[in-house]
């Protein structure tokens, strides 16, 4: 009965249910800082084995990442009940279902190579992906209570600029790493240019900063806590990757931080 309950809970959209994820991205954010301070997470260069099944790098981003766009949309389309009706809740699952179509269908195709993914990281991706799709989406659908002065709220304008500049840079970042080595090199090189002359984890600096531009403009418990997971997921990689690069090379820019230009 329990089971069935939460599966109803589930299936309507039920509010506890966004709070029941919300609260567990929080303390899953600070588990996984915790855990990062004593594993690299093993993908790409700190990839060891032992984790299992490896799964191609473009199926594995293709996979894991399209169940939050395609959550999103079913519930749009399949869920009865309210639908979305304020412009500020439309603009604000347009951004999320525009990051992620870039994430699962345009990413991959631009990936060249790559190291597969391990097995295991892979399905803890696709669920979290799974969740958060449903969490963000589900909550502006039902929840969400922008009217028209939410149009007229500082902050929604300021969010939206936030995700924008961030994913400007996370686009940016990207670019220069797929274009650091020519046609048959292999090795890693320095990234430079854009915000990779200030940070080492530009990439990293620009989705974290798009999720805080969602959040800011959304105001809800359901985008602050996937921000606060996103930070806490991906900013000990770029400390990771930073500690890297000054042990790999001996020419590393001294003056490049490894997350936030001239701070950290």
């Amino acid at each position: 009965m329990g089971v069935q309950n939460w599966i109803d809970k589930v299936l309507g959209l039920d509010l506890e249910v966004f709070n029941f994820l919300s609260y567990n991205l929080l303390f899953f954010g600070i588990v996984v800082v915790i855990v990062l301070q004593f594993l690299n997470t093993p993908y790409g260069r700190y990839a060891r084995g032992g984790w299992g099944v490896d799964v191609n790098a473009k199926l594995a981003w293709f996979v894991q990442e399209i169940p939050a766009f395609l959550v999103p949309v079913l519930l749009i389309y399949c869920v009865e009940g309210p639908k979305i009706t304020h412009i500020p809740n439309k603009i604000l699952l347009g951004l999320f279902l525009l990051h992620y179509f870039q994430r699962s269908i345009i990413y991959p195709l631009l990936i060249r190579g790559g190291k597969p993914t391990p097995l295991i990281p892979f399905l803890l991706a696709f669920a979290f992906c799974a969740c958060n799709g449903y969490l963000q989406a589900g909550y502006i659908i039902k929840y969400a209570d922008f009217g028209s002065e939410w149009m007229w709220n500082w902050r929604f304008y300021l969010g939206i600029c936030l995700f924008f500049m961030g994913m400007f840079t996370n686009l940016q970042a990207d670019h220069i790493l797929r274009n650091l080595r020519k046609p048959g090199e292999t090795g890693y090189k320095i990234p430079r240019g854009g915000m990779f002359e200030y940070v080492s984890g530009a990439n990293f600096l620009g989705e974290i900063l798009e999720w805080f531009g969602f959040a800011l403009a959304n105001g809800s418990l359901s985008a602050f806590s996937f921000f606060f997971f996103t930070l806490c997921n991906i900013g000990p990689r770029a400390c990771h990757h930073h500690q890297w690069y000054k042990q790999k090379f001996e020419d590393y820019p001294q003056e490049r931080k490894a997350l936030i230009p001239f701070i950290i």
